[in-house]
């Protein structure tokens, strides 16, 4: 009944066993049980697991592949996700936090005074200045980097990179937070210009290397979303990430509003149905012939499988799916549909526990 999703498919040149991914999610876990947890997505059957905010310049914060401790965990990660027959990507991600402005919060957020869900939009009102007045130099190091952060991803054991395209990509996209007057200002194609040099930089240090972009879409009437790419500008964007050497896109809301926006519940004022983000595929879909992977909140078998028949999207990635149950992917090869724990997409456990700073569990472990 499932064909589609259980057939393989060459994702922008990287084989790919099924069409279902796991998406970029900070999990916020102690290591040790971030990797029990990756492994076990890998072990329930998906084609990929795309490890989330892997630091393009050399980090305190997380796992840095610019230090031996932390190239040694991704060494260790993607061993251990290979030998489950699981792909590694690595998003490659830089911050448009203002390190220096974020200090002021630090002893309230150490004592939870301070919430995520506090700390948000007061990190979000510094990001149009930040990235307004970055010295054009210090930009051009930061896209630079990219290329020697895939070269450490692909000797750590990396099977593909994906550009991080919200975060400092989407803010310099953004003409909400992109007040610049030089060559990355102004324009569609002068904001594009910070992703476009990020990915050049990619394929000049490696002209084989698959790279996946993940698209940040900003919606308007309603608006949400304020980084990323207008639907408008989508046929300004695309080409030029193409031609830079982008093999696939992975394709969602933009970012900087509210969490529960990007990670919408089931009772989200408009993205409540299934497959909420793929209205922006379509657009995506007329402006290119690259695969396209869509993403949000999707759970149901059927539904799933009518998108990749369809060719509407070329491999749909879930991440509160593959918490709620692992096996998904086994359990649809295997005609066992029935029993998959479905995501109710409550945010109570996920969403709700990094707010907590607990990290990303799920309502069905208190089932077991």
């Amino acid at each position: 009944m499932y064909e589609t999703i259980n057939s393989p498919i060459n994702y922008g040149g990287l084989p790919l066993k099924n069409r279902i991914i796991f998406a970029p999610t900070s999990l916020g876990l102690p290591q040790t049980e971030q990797l029990e947890l990756l492994k076990k997505i890998a072990c329930g059957g998906c084609a990929m697991i795309i490890i989330g905010d892997v630091p393009v310049l050399p980090s305190r914060f997380g796992p840095s592949l610019y230090t031996k401790k932390g190239f040694n965990y991704y060494r260790t990660l993607t061993d251990m996700l290979h030998a489950q027959g699981c792909k590694v990507c690595a998003q490659l991600h830089q911050s448009d936090s203002n390190l220096k402005g974020m200090i002021r919060y630090i002893p309230g957020v150490l004592t939870k005074r301070i919430s995520m869900e506090e700390l948000r939009p007061l990190l979000n009102q510094q990001v149009g200045p930040y990235i307004t007045n970055l010295p054009a130099k210090k930009v051009q190091s930061i896209t630079s980097a990219f290329g020697t952060a895939a070269k450490l991803a692909v000797q750590a054991g990396f099977d593909m990179v994906q550009v991080h395209g919200d975060r400092m990509c989407g803010s310099f996209a953004s003409s909400l937070f992109n007040q610049r007057t030089d060559c990355y200002g102004g324009s569609p194609e002068n904001r594009a210009r910070f992703a476009v040099e990020a990915v050049t930089a990619i394929r000049r240090a490696l002209p084989d290397l698959p790279i996946d972009f993940k698209l940040a879409v900003r919606q308007e009437n309603p608006h949400y979303g304020n980084a990323g790419v207008l639907e408008s500008e989508l046929p300004v964007f695309v080409p030029l990430l193409e031609q830079a050497g982008v093999t696939s896109f992975h394709v969602t809301l933009a970012n900087h509003g509210e969490l529960s926006d990007t990670i919408p519940p089931a009772k989200h004022p408009v993205f409540s149905s299934e497959g909420c983000f793929l209205k922006f595929c379509d657009q995506v879909k007329a402006l290119t012939n690259l695969p396209v992977c869509g993403v949000g909140g999707l759970t149901n078998p059927d539904f799933v499988e009518e998108q990749l028949k369809s060719g509407r999207i070329d491999c749909a990635a879930m991440s509160r799916q593959l918490i709620a149950d692992s096996e998904w992917p086994n359990k649809v090869q295997n005609g066992d549909t029935k029993s998959i724990h479905r995501c109710i997409r409550c945010n109570k456990e996920c969403l709700g526990g990094m707010m907590a700073h607990q990290g990303v569990h799920c309502i069905y472990e208190r089932k077991k």
